[in-house]
């Protein structure tokens, strides 16, 4: 598979040569390239002559410490996102490098590479990472950088699937899918809501060419927000799916992606052991060790101006549910902690 930061370009601002080196090494591994800085002097020259799109930074280092660095970077009005990591004690300096706009502040030692990556991801492609995206204009440089990179986008679509195993929202979930990297098929995306509820979805990214990436994507950036409203329009009470369907048609066409996106909805509430499911295209069953329900496959979006959908509503501790269409098949397991 393509690494995630292939074409990107990150400035390492450290002191300490060891630590530098594993940063080095890292943003290497993940397909970035790199300059290195000593300090923040020796960075604004870099940052002149090869400019990065990133930028990781250390705040205490001599000549010129990362505060000072980053003050330069911003009254000159350059706004080349920086990831700050530092082993400061001081909450006030924390505080005053969020004040000047980086993206981040990460403390030493870094014990969990994974922190590290998100962080990255989430600073190179920012807007893809926002609740309010389809509200920022930034998002639409983003989106347009990624219409015309169709590999970048594919590329960025793996790196952000989910784990095979993970705990959210006092559920243990895992999921098994039949796909190569080259096809990503059906794409999964699962998030916590809450302490006690957790949405996700499904859609088979096959049926519209390169748009099916971008609407996966975009799918990506909107879908936790757009719940978490129709929440809290319902008053607590639990969601209709279908409304939510259709929101997404629309935004669908709002980005000028046409084809066709089979697509499955799915929501369950820990506490209240309720899971609903709705499908537009997509094949699926459900067996709870008590009932085997078949869910309807409606209508794929894009494929008419209406959404034609079946939904199902069911009680139940533990479940799994079995999805398939032409992008392949995928299962996916829940049991409550």
């Amino acid at each position: 598979m393509d690494k995630p930061l292939t074409s990107k370009h990150i400035l390492i601002v450290e002191d300490e040569a060891v630590f530098r080196s594993i940063l080095a090494g890292y943003v290497s591994s993940l397909g970035a390239t790199f300059t290195e800085a000593e300090n923040g002097l020796e960075a604004l020259s870099l940052v002149e002559d090869y400019p990065p799109d990133l930028i990781l930074c250390d705040l205490a280092m001599p000549e010129m410490g990362g505060m000072e660095f980053v003050e330069n970077l911003r009254l000159q009005g350059n706004k080349i996102p920086v990831l700050v990591i530092s082993a400061t004690d001081k909450m006030t300096d924390v505080a005053s490098m969020l004040r000047l706009g980086v993206e981040d502040v990460l403390l030493k030692p870094i014990t969990d590479l994974q922190r590290l990556r998100e962080a990255l991801l989430s600073s190179l492609y920012p807007k893809l990472f926002s609740s309010q995206a389809m509200e920022e204009s930034s998002l639409v440089q983003d989106w347009e950088a990624l219409c015309r990179n169709p590999n970048e986008a594919q590329r960025l679509l793996q790196e952000l699937q989910p784990p095979v195993q993970q705990t959210l929202a006092h559920c243990r979930i895992n999921y098994r899918q039949l796909t190569t990297a080259e096809n990503p098929g059906l794409v999964l995306d699962i998030a916590a809501l809450s302490s006690k509820d957790l949405g996700f979805y499904c859609l088979d990214v096959t049926r519209a060419s390169e748009n099916g990436v971008l609407a996966a994507l975009l799918l990506r950036a909107i879908f936790n927000s757009l719940l978490r409203e129709h929440l809290s329009d319902q008053h607590q009470r639990l969601p209709q799916m279908s409304t939510l369907l259709k929101q997404v048609n629309h935004l669908f066409k709002q980005a000028g992606l046409a084809g066709q996106f089979p697509l499955l909805l799915g929501y369950y509430h820990a506490e209240y052991k309720n899971l609903i499911l709705v499908s537009a295209g997509l094949h699926a069953n459900v067996n709870t060790g008590i009932n085997m329900i078949q869910l309807s496959n409606g209508v794929p979006l894009g494929t008419t101006g209406a959404t034609y959908s079946n939904q199902i509503s069911q009680k139940c501790e533990a479940w799994q549910c079995q999805v398939w269409g032409s992008g392949g098949r995928l299962r996916l397991m829940l049991s409550v902690e």
